[in-house]
């Protein structure tokens, strides 16, 4: 142990140093890389090990063939030789490829295997019978090194030599496996599917684990295309969980465009099949699998009107999944079935979630026509969906509110609250003042808070509430002060701000609870400003307490934090304020908190409280 721990002191230094250097390098991206030349002399010289492996760094991008015997020479050197391998994978030619395959000749352990992985990076055809040779190799490293780079060279040579491998006495089975199906997927790239199928069939024949099965199933599924259905349909039969998932995730994926016909015909018959079978769930994911396929209005009327049939009946797991399939890939024509089906309580929200859906304009003018003649039952549902995907019918959701039917009107408010723009917004503003009941000003104020906190331009909006505000009485106005206060802004403080300097208690009372709990810092001035109005203690106090609470809370600079503790030391009248400003200070240690907590030791009745401040800061403070 002793005689390593130079070498991996060494090693962690290395490290250590070159990520200082790649961490200086970034600052510095925007020069140019030193000419080739240097990057080389550097390699040649008694340079550090660290500037070594920052030349290879940068040959990755500068280097030439020219470059290639220098870098080999590193391949040996255990502390370089991964530095030396990025530029020899990078640069193109042969002479890096048979710097390779001489240094796999002469190397062994670790280093063997990470030359082995470089072959492989380069997909180097030359290797192969090297490769081969290696597959056998005492080394169990070397030998999963040898079968990865096989399978990344993606070859039918090298796919006949791993599948011989696969039986062979003594193979890591696993490790070719995985080899054979990336080799399998490198053939299906280039164009061979039916040589890619041989190779995934006969990882299946062999006595691999379930995820090698997982792997070439789905592979072989997607090499055979269309002829892949059957196999497909087995996998998402098996008992095996990860096998059936390996079946719905190669379910998305086999086939698209033109081709999904028959594949999406093979689904939907087996989610009828699974449905009337103790796996509803497994078919309820199928259902989820064709929406996958299909979605933003991709399936065809065919499909769309199965989807619709398994929403109307069958069991509730695959109606719902029907039903959000159906949100997802159906178009306008979708909307009556919907509709009809929504009358059923137990999808009804379901339904009402794939209206609101639905992809595409015309939805919304299939969806706004309904509204003329609906009976009372639809009426409810047709506003929610309104609202839902924010149509901008107010001048039919108005006429819905003044309905005699009290579901109506509630769905009616609140997809008002979605829809309404700044222009209407009185329309809201008009309900809140002259609601019919309790329950209805309760769902007025709710639906025009939604719409204020909507608009893009709060001032503006503030301002229209301002207004109405001004006009209104009563509670009315207290809840429009309210939804001003959501709203927020600049002009929103200076209406709230208003409000309380108005003479009226109760929108003093409701102004200041408001700013109490203010979430900008603009409402310091205002809150320290109320704090000596003559609005009554009570609030006075109440504002004073907001503005602590912006020194005590919100990311300020310390000089202005310093100067509203100091503000507040001045403007407190209750003893207890006094000390909670205190206790603020040492939170924020800085010269101008200390100096604030030493004028306080001259307050009288602080002197203990503002000197241990002080010296709690002091104590936070550099020396």
């Amino acid at each position: 142990m002793s005689g390593d721990y130079p070498r991996m002191s060494m090693r962690r230094t290395i490290l250590l140093t070159v990520a200082i250097g790649l961490a200086a390098g970034q600052a510095r991206a925007a020069e140019p890389l030193p000419p080739e030349a240097d990057l080389l002399a550097v390699l040649r010289s008694d340079a550090a090990e660290a500037d070594k492996a920052l030349a290879c760094k940068k040959l990755a991008v500068k280097g030439s063939a020219a470059a290639v015997g220098d870098l080999a020479t590193l391949l040996a050197n255990e502390r370089l030789a991964s530095w030396a391998r990025i530029p020899l994978e990078a640069i193109p030619g042969p002479e890096a490829d048979a710097a390779l395959r001489t240094a796999a000749a002469s190397l062994s352990g670790r280093l063997l295997v990470g030359v082995l992985n470089s072959i492989g990076v380069r997909r180097d055809a030359a290797a192969t019978a090297l490769l081969a040779g290696r597959l056998g190799d005492a080394d169990a490293e070397v030998a999963a090194a040898a079968a990865a780079a096989l399978g990344k060279i993606g070859t039918p040579e090298a796919g006949a030599i791993l599948s011989k491998a696969l039986s062979s006495p003594g193979a890591r089975i696993d490790d070719v496996a995985q080899a054979l199906v990336v080799c399998a997927e490198r053939l299906v790239a280039a164009g061979r599917a039916p040589e890619a199928a041989a190779l995934y069939d006969n990882v299946r024949a062999a006595q691999v684990s379930e995820q090698r099965l997982a792997e070439a199933t789905r592979g072989l599924i997607l090499a055979r295309g269309q002829d892949g259905i059957p196999l497909l349909l087995e996998t998402l039969r098996s008992p095996s969980r990860r096998m059936a998932n390996i079946g719905l995730f190669t379910a998305r994926e086999l086939l698209d465009g033109p081709q999904a016909g028959p594949v999406d015909l093979a689904l939907a018959e087996e989610v009828d099949r699974m449905a009337a079978t103790p796996n509803v769930e497994r078919a309820a994911l199928l259902v989820n699998v064709l929406a996958d396929r299909n979605a933003a209005g991709g399936a065809g009327p065919g499909l769309q009107a199965t989807v619709l049939a398994w929403a109307a009946r069958g069991p509730q797991a695959v109606r719902l999944a029907a039903l959000a399939a159906t949100g997802r890939i159906a178009d306008a024509s979708a909307v009556d079935p919907l509709l009809a089906i929504a009358a059923d309580p137990a999808v009804m929200e379901a339904a009402r979630g794939a209206l609101a859906a639905l992809p595409g304009e015309a939805v919304d003018r299939v969806v706004i026509s309904r509204l003329s003649g609906a009976d009372a039952k639809l009426l409810p549902l047709l506003a929610q969906v309104i609202g839902a995907r924010r149509i901008p019918a107010v001048a039919q959701l108005k006429s819905l509110v003044a309905s005699a039917d009290p579901p109506t009107r509630a769905a009616a408010l609140e997809a008002l609250g979605n829809v309404v723009d700044l222009a209407n917004l009185e329309v809201l503003v008009d309900i809140l003042q002259k609601p019919g009941d309790a329950v209805e000003a309760e769902a007025a104020q709710k639906s025009l808070q939604t719409a204020s906190i909507r608009m893009p331009d709060r001032d503006a909006c503030a301002a229209k509430l301002a207004a109405a505000v001004a006009a209104a009485t009563g509670e009315t106005k207290i809840k429009l002060l309210d939804i001003v206060g959501e709203v927020g802004g600049s002009q929103a403080l200076a209406t709230v701000k208003a409000a309380a300097l108005s003479g009226d208690e109760a929108l003093a009372d409701a102004a200041t609870r408001l700013l109490g709990k203010w979430m900008t810092a603009d409402a310091a001035p205002v809150l320290l400003e109320l704090a000596a109005a003559p609005i009554g203690e009570k609030y006075q106090t109440r504002a004073l307490r907001g503005y602590i609470r912006i020194a005590r809370q919100f990311a300020l600079a310390d000089a202005e934090r310093a100067e509203m503790c100091r503000q507040a030391l001045a403007a407190a009248k209750d003893p207890s304020d006094r000390k909670t400003v205190l206790e603020i200070l040492p939170r924020y240690p800085s010269a101008a908190t200390l100096a604030v907590a030493e004028e306080a030791t001259k307050l009288p009745g602080l002197e203990a409280e503002a000197k241990a401040a002080a010296d709690a800061i002091r104590a936070k403070l550099p020396k």
